[in-house]
């Protein structure tokens, strides 16, 4: 089953306030570019990526110079993914013309949406699941991820000896990795553990020691911590309170769960 239950659009926009569907969500950024920010996760995305979200997945949209999309709510069984994803569509404009389609459609009279939608919803699943395997990191590259994650938040944790273990060559290891992740293994490493940060700061408040979360988080230096979550929130660590974060936010997709 791959119903299409609605599709919008959005112009020039700043921020999307947090909130979740209870069906799967499609974006494709048709223009700009920003972060779409979950729980656990920050993700960025530019012009012509697509954002796959699960269902009562939380999720806000935030974006410094702005951003265009068409989104689709979908109710979806096929989908087999736990966890959001952001993939970059090829640049011959025939996904962009599916959810231009999928937004035609969609907005025409009700025999359209119950005959013609639904084959629309049958391509943008096939296709995102095209993409998704032509994306999957390779093994090694899995392998440095995974072991990033389980040793993040240790302070000592020596990433550049992990990469020496390794019977490639580091340099090698290091293009791969971006390649595939978008990020070296090092901005890999320290962005886990700013995201890490960010979640402790937003279970404690205002009450936090921001040295010993900086430490769990695998810093050993506060100042140094202080610098690079700014740069990445916007705001240092002792004044970082994204509940209070979101503008007012007005949108007629009534598909939203506003948090």
């Amino acid at each position: 089953m791959n119903d299409i239950i609605y599709v919008g659009r959005h112009a020039l926009t700043m921020s999307v306030i947090n909130h979740f569907h209870e069906s799967w969500e499609m974006i494709y950024c048709t223009g700009g570019s920003g972060v779409l920010k979950f729980e656990d996760s920050v993700m960025p995305y530019g012009e012509d990526s697509v954002a796959v979200i699960p269902p009562m997945t939380p999720h806000r949209n935030e974006s410094e110079g702005g951003f265009t999309n068409i989104h689709v709510n979908m109710v979806d069984s096929t989908l087999p993914y736990k966890e959001p994803l952001v993939l970059q569509a090829g640049k011959d404009g025939h996904l962009r013309h599916a959810f231009s389609a999928a937004y035609y459609y969609y907005s025409n009279s009700d025999i359209f949406r119950s005959t013609v939608l639904p084959i629309y919803g049958q391509l943008l699943t096939a296709t995102v699941q095209a993409m998704a395997a032509r994306d999957m990191p390779s093994d090694v590259v899995q392998q440095i991820a995974n072991h990033i994650l389980k040793n993040y938040p240790d302070v000592n944790y020596d990433l550049n000896a992990y990469l020496q273990s390794i019977p490639f060559n580091p340099e090698y290891l290091r293009k791969m990795f971006k390649s595939e992740m978008g990020m070296t293994p090092r901005q890999y490493l320290t962005d886990k553990r700013l995201e890490n940060a960010a979640r402790s700061l937003n279970i404690f408040g205002s009450g936090a020691n921001i040295s010993e979360i900086a430490r769990l988080s695998g810093f050993s230096e506060p100042l140094y911590f202080s610098r690079l979550f700014k740069k990445k929130y916007g705001v240092s660590p002792k004044n970082y309170t994204p509940d209070n974060l979101d503008p007012p936010f007005k949108d007629s997709d009534e598909t939203k769960f506003i948090l």
